[in-house]
């Protein structure tokens, strides 16, 4: 059945049908604009709740439909999690989602994925970054963006414009895939062994390592900056998380590693990459984030 045509027999089977075809997309939208699997998670949900109850025959584009519910959702609740966030203890990071499953969840390219890209977007107001995932990572048009979010056309370009500039300010030019592995590899090599000297040498002079532990005994509350610190704190890793296991998986569209402790994940690190080697660290160790990573691998099996 076109995804896009109205429900006409008003069957709960063909509406799961529909929202289950939709679901990555939906989960793709609610994601980047929360920074959280657990909380996208909840608003896709409550949009299937909403979509049972909706009087189907009467939707003309049910992708359109369900969109603009998981859009506006979402800013809400992206509202209130702000307020939550200011009394969170250390750096805050987006919570990584596995996207081996789902390469680009649901989006026709991968914009706004990336874990620091998803951190840059958090400075921006909710609707600014709606506004921009929707252009960018999904490939809306202007005038269905002004429809979800309700504001005209000409408001609707200038937030995405402004949105365009913050982040363009704020993120470094990417190094190819290629690049970017290898100098995984050589950081998982050298954080394995505890090598000081081999981290520095992988690490940009003016790195950035956040560590999101919220709290977490032993877990640096403010930004470590700078080769020698980053490449000490790492290493101590070893002696932190004794006997874990270092593991390269995909999370946010690129490698990263996983390390596991007894059959249970305790850290995720990603990286980024510029011309002088590795320029930010971001350490997960949060636990519920933790789990909340290892559901996504499950999320596109789901039934609503």
């Amino acid at each position: 059945m076109d995804e896009r045509q109205p429900l006409t027999d008003g069957s709960l089977s063909e509406a799961a049908d529909v929202f289950q075809r939709l679901r990555p997309r939906l989960f793709g939208i609610a994601y980047r604009v929360l920074g959280s699997v657990a909380e996208a998670e909840d608003v896709v949900q409550d949009v299937w709740v909403r979509w049972q109850g909706a009087d189907r025959g009467a939707v003309l584009d049910s992708a359109a439909f369900l969109a603009r519910i998981t859009t506006r959702l979402a800013i809400n609740v992206a509202r209130s999690a702000r307020v939550r966030r200011e009394a969170y203890v250390g750096p805050w990071l987006p919570e990584p989602v596995d996207t081996s499953v789902d390469p680009q969840v649901g989006a026709e390219r991968g914009e706004a994925l990336e874990l620091a890209v998803l951190l840059v977007l958090e400075k921006l107001n909710p609707v600014e970054r709606a506004a921009y995932v929707l252009r960018e990572a999904f490939d809306y048009a202007y005038d269905e963006i002004a429809g979800i979010l309700q504001l005209s056309q000409a408001n609707t370009r200038q937030i995405v414009s402004r949105a365009r500039k913050r982040l363009s300010a704020e993120r470094r030019e990417r190094v190819d895939t290629a690049q970017h592995r290898r100098l995984l590899d050589a950081f998982v090599a050298a954080a394995r062994h505890g090598d000081v000297a081999a981290l520095e040498r992988v690490l940009s002079a003016d790195v950035v390592a956040y560590a999101d532990g919220n709290g977490m005994r032993g877990v640096a509350r403010l930004a470590i900056v700078g080769a020698e610190r980053a490449a000490r704190v790492t290493a101590f890793s070893k002696n932190f998380f004794p006997g874990a296991e270092y593991t390269v998986v995909e999370a946010n569209g690129l490698p990263s590693l996983l390390l596991v402790q007894d059959g249970v994940s305790v850290a995720l690190v990603s990286i980024t990459v510029g011309p002088d080697g590795i320029d930010g660290l971001y350490w997960v160790i949060t636990p519920d984030k933790l789990r909340a990573y290892e559901r996504s691998a499950r999320r596109i099996a789901g039934r609503p």
